[in-house]
């Protein structure tokens, strides 16, 4: 997943909301968001090539997701990031007592948001220790927290108008769809080619071979309970399914 903007607490209805694409390569096998036959408390996308997930919830009132740091070049870790989020989602610890013990140079650059219902936790092997985060909204790409890319700031900003519309989601997914490409004098260095820095810096990417694969919108409500609702595409940004999930607690 590369982009993710995540609100805490700071609506009446609904203490947790995020909105997030995860973009990857189109030959990457994947499952769409639906509960997970080995862990029917786990309802969320899979990663059908390490087994673990990009974003997904549990019934249990845990949220969690994941993006990679984009670091060229560093050497790959030896573990799967997406079983950072499935341990979360299994495990019963809080969310910052979990983030406290993972073993950081096991993975590659990761970023971490874990929500045990009572805390929203920041992590990353990139970004000092773990940290609560307090109420407000925050933006998360292939860097750190809040770094000041183009189309994050501009994702955080549609959010945050976006949110006076709930419990319509049509300016969530709006936000997520934006495809405009930022000028050249405003891309990010983050050592890939140009035309890659171009590519990715769209919130929605779209190519034949690498794009956005999913974009979904996650609201919990005061009781615990979350509403996912994810959007598959195909090459080329071809809509493929839209669904809807429930859980309770």
């Amino acid at each position: 997943m590369c982009l993710i903007v995540v609100g805490w607490r700071g609506h009446a209805a609904y203490p947790l909301l995020l909105a997030a694409n995860r973009d990857e390569f189109h030959a990457r096998p994947t499952a769409a968001a639906a509960p997970w036959p080995d862990a029917p408390q786990i309802v969320g996308g899979r990663d059908l090539e390490a087994g673990g997930t990009w974003l997904a919830v549990s019934v249990g009132g845990r949220l969690a997701a994941v993006t990679n740091v984009r670091e060229p070049g560093m050497a790959k870790g030896a573990r799967s990031r997406g079983e950072l989020t499935r341990n979360f989602l299994l495990g019963s610890e809080s969310a910052l007592d979990y983030a406290t013990q993972i073993d950081c140079a096991a993975y590659s650059g990761y970023n971490l948001l874990l929500s045990d219902g009572e805390e929203l936790v920041y992590a990353s092997n990139r970004d000092g220790a773990p940290r609560t985060l307090a109420p407000g909204i925050y933006g998360l790409s292939n860097h750190r927290l809040d770094s000041p890319w183009p189309k994050l700031e501009k994702a955080r900003a549609a959010f945050a108008q976006a949110l006076a519309t709930l419990p319509d989601e049509n300016a969530f997914f709006s936000l997520l769809t934006d495809s405009e490409i930022v000028a050249d004098d405003k891309l990010p260095q983050t050592g890939v080619p140009l035309e890659w820095e171009r590519l990715l810096s769209a919130v929605f990417v779209q190519s034949a071979s690498y794009g956005t694969r999913a974009s979904t919108v996650v609201r919990q409500d005061c009781a615990g309970n979350f509403r996912l609702h994810e959007r598959s595409f195909g090459p080329n940004g071809e809509l493929l399914q839209s669904s809807v999930i429930s859980t309770g607690v």
